[in-house]
């Protein structure tokens, strides 16, 4: 911690200003990196308990029900009520056929789940594409802030630079312990939320069957 506090009374403006874009950026990636797995863990368990569920239910109005408890984080709720909703009289909606209305409205609301889902994975990319060269910008602007300061008092010898310029590099391993979790995280989410939509549009498939098909009809259809 000493030499930390040395380095920032050491440092100017811009490497000031370097140092705490990083440490913004870490702490954004960790707050998002633990909503997220929070988030997406009940949503895929919520997912793997609330579809069999729905199966198991007598109506689309006792299903709905179903959902309704299961469903946290607001995924599977939002096709249900698509698939029940009846498209309003006078509108080019209500014009198309039945078929045609019940596919534009299960993919609004699957697009809905999604952006949900996906919340928070450009912040987490922004912060693992950028946060390595924001670190090497500090170390570019450490090394010349040294350099200045040692033409500034006139000699050079290899203790004088090596010093400040260990000191810079800190900057470059700085960005990249902030890049590597994001990027990670990043990842690790892509994967969660692709399964995630799998089975959002498995679901959203087979309830669009159901309304079609010969079984229960949701009201007004």
């Amino acid at each position: 911690m000493q030499n930390l506090a040395d380095l920032w009374a050491r440092g100017d403006a811009v490497g000031r200003a370097v140092a705490l874009l990083l440490l913004a950026m870490s702490v954004a990636a960790w707050v998002l990196i633990l909503w997220k797995t929070w988030g997406l863990r009940r949503a895929r368990n919520d997912i793997g308990r609330a579809v069999p569920a729905f199966w198991d239910a007598a109506t689309l109005e006792d299903g709905r029900t179903r959902l309704a408890a299961a469903d946290r984080e607001g995924v599977l709720l939002p096709l249900v009520d698509a698939a029940l909703q009846a498209a309003p009289g006078g509108t080019l909606e209500a014009d198309a056929a039945r078929a045609t209305q019940l596919t534009r409205r299960l993919r609004d609301a699957l697009h809905r789940g999604l952006a949900r889902l996906q919340w928070g994975q450009v912040v987490l990319a922004s912060v693992g594409s950028t946060a390595p060269f924001v670190g090497l910008f500090g170390t570019v602007w450490g090394i010349y802030h040294a350099l200045v300061s040692i033409a500034a008092a006139g000699t050079i010898t290899i203790d004088r630079v090596s010093g400040p310029i260990g000191e810079a590099l800190v900057m470059t391993a700085a960005g990249i312990a902030v890049a590597v979790p994001a990027v990670l995280a990043y990842n690790l989410f892509g994967h969660w939320i692709a399964a995630c939509e799998a089975d959002l549009e498995g679901f959203a498939h087979d309830l669009r069957e159901l309304v079609l098909g010969p079984g229960p009809r949701p009201p007004g259809a």
